[in-house]
C-alpha cells in the first residue's frame, strides 16, 4: 500500500466535503473529484497490467469481480438509505424525482440522467438531489466497461503491448479532452457530467500507470520536487476555482496535472522522506484515505438532508453532516465493505461476486422503481373557485381577478387545477422542444410559430424565460383571433443592449449580444404588427461601476427604438413578483399556511431601478409599458401563492403555464384595450357579448 495514495485520497475527499459544506475560501473543492479520477485511471490500469505481467492474459470476470464487491455492498447501503431518508426529510413532492436519481445511480448512468436534466433551464431552481454525487461513480465505471475490454484486446493481438496501449489510450484522451473544449461551449452539462468529456482525466491516470517503470527512475530531488509542485496546484485549483469558473474546461487542467505528479512523484517507495509523502503519510491522512470511498458516498445525502430536517441550513450545520458522515464511513468498511470484500465465500470462483454485484444494483433500482409508486397525499382545504371559468365569464376579468386575489385562500385547495404533483410545462414549450435558446447558443432557431400559420397579424414575443412564461395565454389569444404568433427568446438574455453577467460561469454575457444581434435583425425582416418583450430582473450588470438605473434605461432605449424600427408597435411587460422560496416546496411546506409564502409587492421586487428603468424607458421611446404587478397581488400589496384553484408560480419567479393560461381574457383585455384595431380586436368586451348573445 502507497501512503501517499492513501493521503491524496484523503486530500481529494477533504476537499469535495468542504466544499460541499459550503466553506467559501475552499469553493473549489469539488476538483478533489479529478484527483480521484486519476487515481483510479491510475491503480485499475496498475493493476491489470500486474495481472498480465504474471498471467500473460487479463480476465474481465476477475476484474468485474473485484470491482463489484468493492463498491456496490456500500453503495447499495447508501442508495437505500437515502432514499428512505428523502421519503421522511424532504417531502413528498420530488420523492419521485429523488427515486429516479435513487435507480440511476443504482445502475450506474446517473451522469448522464443529470447531465440531461442541466440541460433544461426549468431545473435551474430547483433543489439538489441527495443522489447527486454518484454521478463521478457513473463516469468511473462507464469508463471501466470500455478500458478493460480495449486493453484485453492489445494484449491478446498485439506483440509490443505498452506502447501501443499508450497510443491508442493517448487517442482516446486527445480525443475525449477536445469534446470536452467543444462541450464547455455549447453544453457545460454534458461537459460536467458526461463520462466522454471526463474519460482523458482517467486516462491521464493510466498512461501515467503504463509509464511507471520509466519514471520510478526520477532522481529523489526531482520526485521531490514534482510531488510538492503536484500539492500545490490542487491547492490552487481548490482556492482560486469557484463556481462561476468554466470547469472542467482547460481549468480541469491544473488539478489533474496536479494528482498525475503526486502520483508520478511517489513510484519508488511512496517518493523520497522529504517529498509530498511526509505530508500524504500522515496516519490521520491515510486513516481518512482508507475512509474516502463510503466518506464520499454517505457526505452528500447528508449535507442535503440533515439541514433541511432541522429547517437550519448554516454552515455548522453542515459541517455536522460531514462529521456524522465520517462516522457512518467507518461502520460501513468496519460491517459492510471489509466483511463483504474479503469473505471466504467469494475467494472462489469470479461468478459469486458478479452475482452479488447483479444482486445488489438491480434489487436496489427495483425498489427505487417501487418506491416511486407510493402515492402523494398533502393536506387540503376547501375547494376555490374555478379561475379559468370565472374570468372567461367575467365582463371585467381584471376586476374579477383583483377580486380573487383579495380574497386568495390560506389552504391548498381540494380542487386544485392542475395538481401541484403535475405543476409542469407542455411538451410543445420553448423550454422544451429548443425554441428556448439555452444561454450558450448564439444561433437562432426558426421558425419558432404557434397560433394560425396562415394568419394576417404577428405577434412577437422577445426577451429571456420571463417572456416565455407568457406564451401559454399568447397562444390561447393567437389561436382564438387567428395570429401568428412567434416565439423568440434566450436563458437570461435581455432585449436592451445591455452587456450581464454569464449566469453560473461568470464573465460577460456575449453570448446573449450576439443571439440579441440576429434576434432583433430577424424581427425586423418578420415585419411584425407587436412586439412584447419582458425580462427577469435579477441577473446583474457586467459593469458594475456603472449606475444601474441609468445604464438600464439606456440599453432599453437602444433596444426598444431597435424593434420599432421594424414597423412594430412595441410593448414591454413588467417582470412578476418573486417569492423568497421555491413555490411548489413551500407549498407542500405550508399546504394549511399559504400565507407563510406570500411576499409584500415591497420585498418581491429583486431590482427596484431595472423596474423603474423599464418605465423611463417606455416613456423615452413611446413604448407601452403593461404593468402585471395588479395581475398577481392583491390590492393591500400582498401576492398570494394560490388564486382560485390554481397555483400561480412553479417555482421562485416563474408562474406555471396553468395560471399563465387562465390570464388570456385579462391580457386579451388589456391588448385590445392598446392595440385593438392593429390585432383585429375591434370590439370591446361588452360590445363582443352582445353580438354573441344576438347570434345565439
Amino acid at each position: 500500500m502507497r501512503l501517499d495514495i492513501q493521503g491524496l485520497r484523503a486530500v481529494a475527499v477533504g476537499l469535495v466535503v468542504l466544499s460541499h459544506a459550503g466553506v467559501d475560501r475552499l469553493a473549489g473543492g469539488y476538483v478533489g473529484v479529478d484527483v480521484f479520477f486519476v487515481i483510479s485511471g491510475f491503480l485499475i490500469t496498475s493493476l491489470m497490467l500486474r495481472e498480465v505481467e504474471s498471467t500473460g492474459r487479463i480476465s474481465l470476470r476477475r476484474f468485474y469481480a473485484r470491482r463489484a464487491l468493492r463498491l456496490l455492498p456500500a453503495s447499495t447501503v447508501v442508495v437505500l438509505a437515502t432514499l428512505a431518508g428523502a421519503w421522511l426529510c424532504l417531502g413528498p413532492l420530488r420523492f419521485v424525482e429523488y427515486t429516479e436519481d435513487a435507480f440511476a445511480s443504482a445502475l450506474y448512468f446517473v451522469n448522464l440522467h443529470l447531465a440531461d436534466a442541466g440541460t433544461q433551464y426549468l431545473n435551474a431552481d430547483a433543489p439538489p438531489s441527495p443522489f447527486q454525487h454518484f454521478w463521478s461513480l457513473a463516469v468511473e465505471e462507464q469508463f471501466y466497461l470500455v478500458w478493460p475490454v480495449l486493453m484485453l484486446l492489445v494484449v491478446r493481438w498485439l506483440a509490443r503491448r505498452r506502447l501501443a496501449l499508450a497510443v491508442l489510450l493517448t487517442a482516446i484522451c486527445a480525443g475525449s479532452f477536445l469534446l470536452n473544449l467543444d462541450w464547455i461551449e455549447t453544453s457545460s452539462s454534458w461537459a460536467y457530467f458526461g463520462s466522454p468529456a471526463r474519460a482523458w482525466e482517467l486516462g491521464a491516470g493510466a498512461l501515467l500507470a503504463l509509464a511507471a517503470n520509466r519514471i520510478a527512475r526520477l532522481p529523489g530531488p526531482v520526485a521531490a520536487l514534482l510531488g510538492w509542485t503536484g500539492l500545490a496546484a490542487i491547492a490552487y485549483a481548490a482556492l482560486a476555482f469557484d463556481e462561476s469558473t468554466p470547469f472542467p474546461g482547460w481549468y480541469a487542467v491544473v488539478p489533474v496535472f496536479g494528482a498525475v505528479a503526486v502520483l508520478a512523484a511517489g513510484m519508488k517507495d511512496g517518493g523520497p522522506r522529504y517529498g509530498a509523502v511526509a505530508l500524504l503519510g500522515l496516519r490521520p491522512a491515510v486513516w481518512i484515505g482508507g475512509l474516502s470511498y463510503s466518506w464520499y458516498l454517505w457526505h452528500w445525502p447528508l449535507i442535503v438532508i440533515l439541514p433541511a430536517e432541522l429547517g437550519e441550513d448554516r454552515i455548522l450545520v453542515k459541517i455536522l453532516a460531514a462529521v456524522l458522515a465520517l462516522n457512518l464511513a467507518w461502520l460501513t468498511l468496519r460491517f459492510v465493505e471489509d466483511p463483504v470484500r474479503f469473505h471466504r465465500a467469494f475467494k472462489g470462483p469470479s461468478w459469486r461476486g458478479l452475482s452479488l454485484g447483479l444482486a445488489l444494483s438491480v434489487g436496489s433500482a427495483v425498489i427505487a422503481l417501487l418506491a416511486a409508486q407510493i402515492p402523494l397525499k398533502i393536506a387540503t382545504g376547501p375547494d376555490g373557485p374555478d379561475l379559468r371559468q370565472t374570468l372567461a365569464a367575467a365582463e371585467q376579468p381584471e376586476r374579477a381577478l383583483a377580486e380573487l386575489l383579495d380574497t386568495a385562500p390560506t389552504k391548498l385547495p381540494g380542487n386544485l387545477n392542475p395538481r401541484i404533483d403535475q405543476i409542469t410545462v407542455a411538451p410543445d414549450s420553448p423550454f422544451l422542444n429548443g425554441c428556448h435558446a439555452s444561454p450558450d447558443t448564439v444561433e437562432l432557431k426558426t421558425p419558432c410559430e404557434y397560433g394560425d400559420k396562415d394568419g394576417d397579424r404577428l405577434v412577437v414575443l422577445f426577451g429571456d424565460s420571463h417572456m416565455t412564461q407568457w406564451l401559454p395565454a399568447m397562444q390561447a389569444l393567437a389561436d382564438k383571433h387567428h395570429w401568428r404568433l412567434a416565439s423568440l427568446t434566450k436563458a437570461h438574455c435581455k432585449p436592451g443592449k445591455v452587456t450581464t453577467v454569464h449566469v453560473g460561469r461568470g464573465g460577460p454575457y456575449e453570448q446573449c449580444n450576439r443571439w440579441r444581434a440576429k434576434a432583433v435583425e430577424y424581427i425586423a425582416s418578420l415585419e411584425p404588427d407587436l412586439v412584447l418583450t419582458s425580462f427577469a430582473l435579477q441577473n446583474p450588470l457586467y459593469d458594475t461601476k456603472l449606475d444601474q438605473r441609468t445604464e438600464w434605461t439606456r440599453g432599453l432605449v437602444e433596444g426598444y427604438e431597435d424593434l420599432r424600427k421594424s414597423g412594430a408597435r412595441v410593448a414591454a411587460l413588467t417582470d412578476v413578483p418573486y417569492l423568497a422560496q421555491h413555490a411548489l416546496d413551500c407549498a407542500i411546506g405550508h399546504p394549511l399556511d399559504l400565507p407563510a409564502c406570500e411576499r409584500t409587492t415591497k420585498d418581491a421586487d429583486p431590482a427596484p431601478l431595472v423596474t423603474q428603468a423599464v418605465r423611463d424607458a417606455g416613456k423615452k421611446t413611446g413604448v407601452d409599458v403593461i404593468e402585471t404587478r395588479p395581475w398577481l397581488c392583491s390590492s393591500n400589496g400582498k401576492c398570494p401563492l394560490v388564486v382560485g384553484d390554481t397555483l400561480v408560480y412553479r417555482d421562485r419567479h416563474h408562474i406555471s403555464e396553468g395560471f399563465a393560461l387562465k390570464l388570456a381574457p385579462v391580457l386579451e383585455r388589456t391588448l385590445t384595450d392598446h392595440y385593438g384595431p392593429e390585432l383585429g380586436l375591434n370590439l370591446s368586451f361588452n360590445q363582443r357579448r352582445s353580438a354573441g348573445t344576438r347570434q345565439r
